[in-house]
């Protein structure tokens, strides 16, 4: 039976994901030989890791003799939405208002950043010129 997928990824599950985006593909010893300086990560750990993430449906993979080469299934920008949506309902009460509300007040986001977001979003409003 496969295990039901989490709204989100695990730590370990992003670090996996990171290596399968940057390079669209790769054996469990290509994943380890990337992540193992870093975070001493042991073949079958991330071997056990792959799976359940393949029993999830973040990846899949193919055969290429006896290896498997694994993909991602799941998009980073998919990864990247279901993450935050996952945050934004848990802690801002399903309010985006509110979080971005919140970047503002803490200073988490510079001028440039708020001039982006108005960017954005006159863009997305079909807007032109000052509001």
């Amino acid at each position: 039976m496969a295990r039901p997928a989490s709204p989100q990824l695990t730590d370990a599950e992003q670090r996996i994901m990171a290596v399968l985006w940057d390079r669209d593909e790769a054996s469990v010893r290509e994943i380890t030989d990337v992540l193992a300086p870093d975070h001493g990560l042991a073949y079958t750990t991330v071997l056990t890791t792959v799976r359940i993430m393949a029993d999830k449906g973040y990846v899949g993979f193919r055969k290429d003799g006896r290896a498997h080469i694994y993909h991602a299934l799941l998009s980073r920008e998919g990864a990247q939405a279901s993450a935050l949506g996952s945050l934004v309902k848990s802690l801002f009460g399903g309010s985006a208002q509110s979080l971005a509300q919140h970047l503002v007040k803490d200073d988490q986001l510079t001028l440039e950043d708020i001039e982006a977001l108005r960017a954005e979003v006159l863009r997305k409003s079909g807007g032109e010129g000052e509001p």
